[in-house]
């Protein structure tokens, strides 16, 4: 069962590439599903760095645990010119009491965030970029374009160019 009937009586809205759809401590008083485009939720460590916390593409609840939150505990940015459905956070949760299937379909939902969100940790802690751009392939991934690859570094927690450095180590064939 898909989400989409919880945003039945949505509106649209675009956002072009760069744009904020809400910021961090922001009330929550909205629910969103990415239309087309990608968001980002990112948050910001105390030296500067820009963590993505979820890559929302087409079909997927932005910021999921702001549905029982009272405010937003990031930033949502569009990466790509983007459209979001949006509804009420009271008419979001009320469409879930209302339908117990609608609600074990979000509480899966839920937890296959919980788990992908435990992978990342996962593949952060590792100490070698060769063995998080490992655990990221073999868990079905596949490297995206070359003008993409930064979204992979950031998906592994790494700099650019340690990526790119262990790219080419591999197209060399060689190892460190």
């Amino acid at each position: 069962m898909s989400l989409e009937p919880l945003f039945t009586g949505s509106r649209s809205v675009y956002l072009a590439a760069g744009k904020v759809l809400f910021r961090s401590a922001a009330p929550v008083s909205e629910m969103f599903m990415v239309n087309a485009g990608q968001i980002h939720l990112c948050r910001h460590t105390v030296h500067g760095t820009k963590m993505v916390l979820q890559r929302a593409t087409p079909g997927m609840v932005l910021a999921e645990a702001s549905a029982y939150s009272d405010s937003y505990h990031c930033d949502a940015i569009a990466a790509t010119d983007s459209i979001v459905q949006t509804l009420p956070k009271s008419v979001f949760l009320s469409a879930l009491a209302a339908d117990p299937d609608l609600a074990a379909t979000w509480a899966a939902t839920l937890a296959r965030g919980v788990q992908a969100a435990r992978f990342r940790s996962e593949i952060r802690s590792l100490p070698k970029v060769a063995d998080r751009l490992d655990a990221w392939l073999g868990a079905g991934n596949d490297l995206p374009q070359k003008g993409r690859w930064q979204d992979v570094a950031h998906e592994l927690s790494v700099t650019r160019e340690a990526l790119y450095r262990e790219l080419a180590r591999r197209r060399k064939g060689t190892k460190e």
